[in-house]
């Protein structure tokens, strides 16, 4: 099994995730995060007053799938979150030892 992380813009998630659900994946977990790489930031003018935007907002999107699917999911994740402009975010994969479902004990793919 594979944790799939995904940093990406905000306006790409209904996109993404609708992508994900026709490829069968059938759930993730979001959070709204903040963050910087190689963008650093911006300025931005509010009524008269410049201020220096240091933490970008950013989605971050969690998938646990079976090792059959992942790579699947990594492309999706890529083609349907590029914008071809800097910030577009980035894709963290790990390895995942065990899972359970904590309703029915199942273990391994079938508790995903």
């Amino acid at each position: 099994m594979k944790k799939i992380e995904a940093i990406i813009k905000p306006f790409k998630l209904d996109e993404v995730k609708d992508a994900l659900n026709a490829i069968g994946v059938q759930g993730m977990t979001v959070t709204e995060v903040k963050g910087f790489g190689r963008q650093k930031g911006h300025v931005e003018l509010y009524r008269g007053a410049e201020y220096d935007i240091t933490f970008i907002p950013k989605v971050k999107i969690e998938i646990a799938v079976p090792d059959s699917l992942y790579q699947k999911v990594v492309e999706t994740i890529e083609a349907t979150a590029k914008t071809g402009k800097i910030g577009d975010g980035k894709i963290f994969i790990s390895h995942i030892e065990e899972s359970i479902r904590i309703r029915t004990g199942e273990r391994g793919d079938i508790a995903l």
